[in-house]
């Protein structure tokens, strides 16, 4: 396995974990208790790690990438159900949690 990118913290690491995987790529988070370490530790040691095979390094970095580049969703929709304003980015309504 091979060192993909360091992410700033466990639940980064664990949302690009499972972007990848959702792409068909095993993925393993390393330094995931490390956090405790720190102050005996320098702060980049102790930053959880993603580690992919050798032959998906190529594939997963530019998946990373795309993600990374992929601009924020704004703005908000309105649930047909309870007429309450979601974030355009759900997919249930925060409200009633019908679909949106």
């Amino acid at each position: 396995m091979k060192r993909l990118c360091r992410a700033a913290n466990l639940p980064e690491a664990h949302i690009l974990r499972g972007l990848l995987e959702q792409a068909g790529i095993e993925t393993r988070v390393f330094n995931e208790h490390a956090q405790g370490g720190v102050g005996q530790l320098p702060v980049q040691e102790s930053w959880p790690e993603l580690w992919v095979d050798e032959q998906d390094l190529v594939r997963a970095a530019a998946l990373l990438d795309a993600f990374q580049r992929s601009a924020p969703a704004t703005g908000t929709r309105t649930c047909a159900a309870c007429a309450e304003d979601s974030p355009s980015n759900f997919q249930i309504c925060w409200n009633c949690g019908a679909p949106l």
